[in-house]
């Protein structure tokens, strides 16, 4: 994009003020300015005029939804294996991992896959991932294509990571990486916030926008190619994530789901979890603080609670649904938080309390807006090691605990 295009570009959203600093750059700034410009979703800016002028979309009626019960799946395990593995060897999976995280939460300036959860030898977050992977690699006889998706901050570190480690063993020729698009933040005003003088302060678009990403970057010609028919979308904070699970895999296309999301059973009715639900008769994800006491404290007939089963953030989705959403863009939230940006004379500002919104989209949106989802239970110690902090709960120490009850040693 030449400074021309640019300035016209920004002059019909009202946003010239992008280019102030543009003649005090040096050639490689100002092309990379221009190149932010070219990506620029100017379409944000009517979705933030929209939020402020109505605010965020009420929901519908939410109904529970229940699950294929941990009990249900041993006496069917036999059957839904053998129907995952079969679909495994006739290469219809694929992984994504979600990585696209860094690991400050936890003191660590790297990928947070990076992070080393060993104790009397190496164990990074990766690694774990990497091996529970392999597992059904092993037990099928056949690589499962991975995908993963990176962020502008952490790609070139991931990359070189996994080269280092030699891939932890995994075939290279099967592991795909992507890097997640970027939106823009903006102040109160509307206005778009530079971060340098030669850089928009922009972030990740969301969890929800990892097949736009995927198909950013020219993957869904592979899928296509490859006849992959199935996604099995994952995080990479859970160091005992079940990847690719064949009886997870067969247990939803026996059931004829257009999709699958794992689930455990709530801790407690307090717990602050998304649960699997209804929206208005189709599949949907209520957040626990989006839940009434009445519904958190609700019990079925059996004594179950009526919102009883978690979402841990590993679903199983088609890859030709996921195409057709390509057209029908997902809903783009809005959402208040801190953001450093440069002032009128070019002074950088951090502020303490959040002082402009991002855009993001939602994987629970992915959810509503297919017809049906099993909902999958899983055994909360076996699959649920989440490491976000770096102590206290679903941190650091509670993960190295559960690695160890499953027999990792540390």
């Amino acid at each position: 994009m030449t400074y021309t295009e640019a300035k016209a570009k920004l002059n019909a959203c009202e946003q010239s003020h992008l280019l102030r600093w543009y003649e005090s750059l040096n050639d490689t700034e100002q092309y990379q300015l221009l190149e932010q410009i070219a990506a620029l979703d100017t379409s944000l800016l009517n979705v933030f005029a929209d939020y402020q002028k109505n605010g965020e979309a009420t929901r519908g009626r939410i109904e529970p939804l229940g699950a294929l019960t941990l009990d249900e799946i041993a006496e069917n395990k036999e059957k839904f294996t053998a129907a995952g593995l079969d679909a495994i060897r006739q290469g219809k999976v694929g992984a994504v991992l979600l990585a696209g995280g860094m690991g400050t939460r936890l003191g660590f300036d790297k990928p947070k896959g990076m992070y080393n959860i060993g104790l009397s030898k190496p164990l990074y977050i990766f690694e774990c991932l990497i091996h529970n992977l392999m597992q059904v690699v092993d037990q099928a006889g056949s690589f499962v294509p991975l995908f993963i998706m990176t962020s502008e901050k952490n790609d070139e570190d991931t990359r070189e990571f996994f080269e280092e480690m030699k891939y932890f063993g995994y075939n290279p020729e099967y592991i795909h990486f992507f890097v997640q698009e970027m939106a823009p933040a903006v102040a109160p005003d509307g206005k778009i916030l530079l971060e340098e003088k030669g850089r928009i302060a922009t972030s990740p678009n969301g969890n929800g926008g990892w097949f736009s990403s995927l198909a950013k970057a020219g993957l869904v010609n592979l899928l296509q190619k490859e006849g992959i028919s199935w996604l099995n979308v994952f995080a990479v904070d859970n160091v005992l994530q079940k990847i690719a699970d064949p009886c997870f895999i067969g247990a939803t296309l026996l059931s004829g789901c257009d999709s699958g999301s794992k689930v455990v059973s709530k801790a407690a009715p307090e717990e602050r979890v998304g649960v699997l639900c209804l929206e208005d008769g189709k599949p949907s994800i209520v957040e626990y603080y989006e839940m009434t006491p009445e519904m958190i404290h609700d019990h079925e007939p059996d004594g179950r609670l009526s919102y009883n089963y978690g979402v841990i953030l590993n679903y199983l989705f088609q890859t030709e649904k996921l195409i057709a959403l390509l057209n029908n863009h997902l809903p783009v939230h809005v959402v208040h938080k801190k953001v450093s940006y440069l002032d009128e004379n070019g002074i950088l500002i951090k502020p303490e309390e959040p002082n402009a919104y991002k855009f993001e989209s939602l994987v629970l949106d992915m959810i509503h807006l297919q017809d049906s989802c099993l909902s999958y239970e899983v055994q909360r110690n076996q699959e649920f090691a989440p490491v976000k902090n770096a102590e206290g709960v679903d941190s650091v120490f509670s993960a190295r605990d559960l690695l160890r009850l499953n027999g990792i040693i540390l």
